[in-house]
């Protein structure tokens, strides 16, 4: 059996060494048991050193010219090999424990994908609400966060990959489409560590306009690059 992890990367220099680092790391719970394992890094039209830090880390590196999240993870998809999938974010940190539970939920033949819960280091008592709610939705609802989310490849390529209509929220999208096919677990034992940059970056008002957004216009605000700036802006 062999796993494929892919990376969605725009301009992410500043950490794209250490997340591969980590993640070759992580990958020796899978190489352990058996399997093979692959890393592949979609430079996503970066304007950094993206690219040249990922070869340098020995990851193989596809380049998607459209600047989008989806997109950007289906090109990855498309150059993999491995019977499964993972899609990790370039400013996340999996430890070896996660996959470890990753790897026990595959190998019990129940599922055709998941997630997990996250966690951010040091966040304020608002963003710890708030993230504790996501949490909850996640489990309860059975949404994959975009930071992490695991599939068989046969059931990725038959629900059609992530929506490319769509510039945010698309791991939910695809959650859904992969639950019609059989059952999808929310890991939570050893949540994903990943930086919430976005809630150092950009301010509430920010945040609340999108959230604004959401609630007037609905599905059409993540059909609107504009709409979902904090994805898109560049900020690093």
């Amino acid at each position: 059996m062999k796993l494929s992890i892919v990376v969605p990367a725009f301009n992410e220099e500043r950490l794209i060494a250490e997340t591969l680092q980590r993640l070759r790391a992580a990958m020796e719970v899978f190489r352990q048991r058996g399997w093979s394992g692959e890393l592949i890094v979609c430079d996503n039209n970066s304007t950094d050193r993206t690219a040249e830090l990922a070869r340098a880390a020995e990851a193989t590196v596809v380049f998607e010219p459209v600047n989008q999240i989806a997109r950007a993870r289906n090109a990855g998809a498309r150059a993999a090999s491995g019977e499964w999938l993972l899609f990790v974010d370039a400013d996340s940190s999996p430890s070896k424990e996660l996959f470890q539970d990753v790897l026990a939920a595959i190998e019990s033949g129940r599922y055709v994908g998941g997630g997990c819960t996250v966690a951010i280091p040091g966040p304020s008592p608002a963003a710890r609400a708030w993230l504790g709610i996501w949490n909850a939705l996640s489990r309860t609802a059975q949404w994959a966060a975009g930071a992490f989310l695991f599939c068989e490849t046969a059931a990725f390529r038959a629900s059609g990959g992530f929506s490319e209509e769509l510039f945010a929220s698309e791991e939910i999208d695809l959650s859904r489409r992969l639950k019609r096919r059989g059952r999808f677990i929310i890991l939570h034992r050893h949540p994903l560590v990943t930086s919430g940059r976005k809630l150092q970056l950009y301010s509430r008002r920010e945040h609340f306009a999108f959230i604004w957004k959401m609630l007037t216009a609905g599905r059409r605000t993540l059909r609107s690059r504009e709409a979902c700036s904090i994805w898109y802006d560049g900020r690093r």
